[in-house]
């Protein structure tokens, strides 16, 4: 490993062995790197897959013959690796959370909604027609008295025609037309505000995911920057070769003695600066974990809610109505009369009418078509859960990242790196 470590920093192979050796560690690399480059594009951000195809099959060979060619370019994508466990790494990973969140808890939640509506819509249908079937109701019970009135004992004592007419079933079909056009304009509306928001959270995913990506090489390359330009940047760490040139010059003592701000850099010891920065950068991923939990919340509520709604719809009983119509008919005999033959009736009957009638308020309907509510996807919540105990991690292993990213550095220009040991020295020899 320590070989073809060598010969991957190396400025120009030796031979072509070489050659060949760094051609294959390029080879592999671009393979891997390619592959979760589509895998990235596909499935996280969501471009086609022709696409993704073709950007992953050109940014791999771009990404080969700039490894194979430019020194300083591979050093850049070696530090890549490490400063994604820095705060630029976390953004990507914030990123990737928002958009699994939008392509898989959001949709969950527009569903159980639009099983509330459908809900809402089937009782509103259905007790509408119980209410238009208590207008034919009514009818049936005006005819039969109507015609119960018409069949009075003598022609001279018939009454007028008793019979009520209503329009309201005349209706029905217009208004059937309107909860109809009503349902659909709000499903259309729904349905439109949903894509809205989907394809706007995504495009903004990808300007951010792309940023960052951008954002991700352009410090790498600011690092190796300041490295290659300033002999003070991120030089505090007792290396190997310093302690090989205090021990040349007879000087070791400058180490045991030195500031509690050089630090060794294969140690787990953290600065007090260190420590404050990490416990402010997990307070930011909290914070982010916070609203990514109040969208998994809405997710259970609006299952909650949909999964109620459908039971107790399917609950519903109907409610009884009862219709009494008594009627009675009769001629009255004359007050006086009646007093003298001490008649005990008061009149003659001529007819009689009393019925009861029997209607169901229905509110629910096997004919509906309600789509059954949709339960949270535990899977994602896995996910998501993993990709946050990841940002967690690196909020504590970005010192150390940055410490790779100089390791790295170092390797890549030893010339360079014995040129920032010795000014650590004298540095050092001065304050002595």
């Amino acid at each position: 490993l320590a070989d073809l470590w060598w010969i991957y920093s190396k400025p120009v192979p030796a031979d072509g062995r070489e050659l060949w050796t760094l051609f294959l560690q390029c080879s592999c690399i671009t393979v891997v790197i390619g592959g979760l480059f589509y895998n990235w594009l596909f499935a996280s951000l969501e471009y086609s897959w022709q696409l993704s195809v073709a950007m992953a099959i050109s940014f791999s060979l771009l990404l080969l013959l700039t490894l194979l060619l430019v020194h300083p370019a591979r050093c850049v994508f070696s530090m890549i690796m490490p400063t994604l466990g820095t705060k630029q790494g976390r953004k990507l990973l914030f990123s990737t959370c928002i958009m699994i969140a939008v392509v898989n808890i959001t949709p969950n939640i527009m569903s159980n909604i639009k099983t509330i509506l459908q809900v809402i819509k089937c009782i509103c249908r259905n007790s509408s027609d119980s209410l238009l079937n208590s207008t034919a109701l009514l009818e049936k019970v005006s005819w039969e008295f109507g015609n119960a009135i018409q069949e009075t004992i003598h022609p001279t004592y018939k009454p007028m025609n008793g019979h009520f007419h209503f329009s309201l079933l005349q209706n029905s079909s217009l208004i059937y037309q309107k909860m109809y056009v009503a349902g659909e304009k709000i499903s259309r509306e729904f349905l439109s505000v949903e894509v809205l928001v989907k394809d706007s959270i995504r495009v903004a995913n990808r300007l951010a995911a792309g940023f960052f990506t951008l954002y991700l090489c352009f410090e790498s390359t600011w690092y190796l920057k300041n490295y290659l330009t300033n002999l003070r940047f991120d030089n505090f760490y007792i290396t190997k070769k310093l302690e090989h040139l205090a021990m040349d010059r007879r000087a070791a003592h400058l180490l045991l003695g030195s500031p509690k701000k050089l630090i060794r850099p294969t140690g787990l010891k953290l600065l007090w600066e260190e420590v404050v920065l990490c416990l402010m950068q997990a307070m930011l991923v909290t914070m982010a974990l916070m609203l990514l939990l109040l969208v998994v919340a809405m997710d259970h509520f609006a299952f909650s809610v949909a999964d109620t709604a459908v039971r107790k719809a399917a609950q519903f009983s109907a409610v009884p109505v009862t219709l009494s119509i008594r009627y009675k008919v009769e001629i009255g005999i004359v007050p006086f009369l009646s007093k003298v033959f001490m008649s005990p009736s008061g009149g003659l009957l001529l007819g009689d009418f009393n019925r009861t009638y029997q209607h169901q308020l229905i509110f629910s309907s096997a004919r509906c078509s309600i789509s059954p509510p949709t339960p949270p996807n535990h899977s994602v919540l896995l996910v998501v859960g993993l990709l946050f105990c990841i940002l967690y991690a690196t909020v504590f292993l970005e010192t150390y990242a940055r410490r790779l990213c100089r390791a790295i550095a170092a390797s890549f220009f030893p010339g360079w790196e014995e040129k920032r040991v010795l000014y650590l020295y004298r540095k050092l020899s001065k304050g002595h």
